[in-house]
């Protein structure tokens, strides 16, 4: 049988019959298609290539009982949603790395004997003065005017993932630097 020549209808029913071949021809008529959708969702292609993998391999160990009419919308609508959950991740990630910089500041403002409030906030200051002038322009937004990701983005003109980008690597730059402050005091 030539899998090319069968339909998707065809190639889901043999799928459902767990027929490796069938989701090897799946795998080549819908990976790119599906790394497309994932890259331009992330801007990161190692990360759209996992994305792409992990929909594959839960198409095929739910295979017998996945009910599938539309196999291009059911595969695109799967890494979409791999996309969504990757992302929620990765900003709650980002909330956790904001959380664990600004207990460290707050361990440092309780700690009296260590350092006072004023030298911490000039230490901050200084190393966001550090920062390129954008990525400091769009922390400061995000941080301290509690402006969104789509707030700063419109304000700036600039795409959400580059918003995100920026406060990402602000809040790294800060983490270090505030790490080296830790242990000069």
């Amino acid at each position: 049988m030539i899998l090319k020549q069968l339909d998707d209808e065809r190639l889901v029913v043999l799928l459902r019959e767990g027929k490796r071949n069938a989701f090897e021809e799946i795998y080549r008529r819908y990976w790119y298609k599906l790394y497309s959708v994932a890259y331009h969702q992330t801007g990161i292609r190692e990360e759209a290539e996992e994305l792409v993998q992990e929909v594959f391999l839960k198409l095929w160990s739910r295979r017998a009982d996945v009910q599938i009419r539309h196999l291009g919308l059911y595969l695109t609508i799967a890494v979409k949603n791999q996309v969504y959950d990757y992302i929620k991740s990765q900003i709650s990630y980002r909330k956790y790395q904001e959380y664990i910089i600004f207990q460290e500041i707050h361990q440092h403002y309780a700690t009296e004997d260590i350092v006072n409030y004023t030298d911490l906030t000039n230490v901050v200051e200084k190393v966001l003065n550090r920062l390129p002038e954008k990525s400091a322009e769009i922390f400061k937004r995000s941080r301290f005017e509690n402006q969104s990701v789509k707030e700063i983005a419109v304000g700036l003109n600039l795409s959400e993932k580059a918003v995100e980008y920026h406060i990402t690597k602000s809040l790294r730059f800060l983490k270090e630097n505030l790490k080296d402050f830790h242990s000069d005091n």
